[in-house]
């Protein structure tokens, strides 16, 4: 790799998708706990996927061994393409909010996940998808979450591209 686009070392990568997850979720809890803005189905699987995502790629930064580092790497990329889901879902459900008649179908299945009962306070339903938040520098939450969705896949997939041509390199030169 040349010297000059060394910073596109996979660890660093992974490092900064983990960090930019990190810091999305300390937005959502902030907030939650600060501003009162109580969090909806689709916002709490949202959480899930940058929880996900942060667990996933601060392992692949850590780890060396290279099936494990690709296997982060594809749960990373899942995780991410999971959250581009809800968030995309979450961007239509407020352009067309008349759907749920009052009630959410997510609500029950997103209650009964695991988090939701070893910290119910972050990961429990307090409102319907279709209420809007209070839109951040003219974007609604759902749109920002994308952007980091969105941001995050993009590092994945040069971080897996250029772990995967360094592998084929040093595999050539043996």
């Amino acid at each position: 790799m040349n010297p000059r686009f060394d910073w596109l070392r996979s660890p660093r990568l992974l490092l900064l998708s983990s960090l930019i997850s990190v810091a999305f979720l300390s937005g959502a809890f902030y907030l939650q706990f600060v501003e009162n803005e109580a969090p909806c189905p689709l916002c709490i699987l949202q959480r899930y996927a940058y929880l996900c995502i942060a667990l996933f790629a601060l392992a692949g930064a850590i780890v060396r061994h290279r099936c494990l580092n690709l296997a982060l790497h594809v749960l990373t990329l899942l995780a991410t393409v999971s959250g581009i889901a809800a968030a995309a879902r979450h961007i239509w459900v407020l352009k067309h909010p008349f759907f749920s008649c009052g009630f959410d179908v997510l609500r029950p299945l997103v209650d009964n996940l695991p988090l939701a009962w070893i910290l119910p306070s972050a990961f429990t339903v307090s409102r319907l998808c279709e209420v809007p938040y209070a839109p951040i520098l003219g974007l609604s939450l759902s749109a920002w979450s994308l952007i980091g969705y969105l941001s995050i896949l993009i590092l994945i997939s040069i971080s897996f591209f250029s772990s995967h041509r360094l592998g084929s390199a040093a595999k050539s030169s043996l």
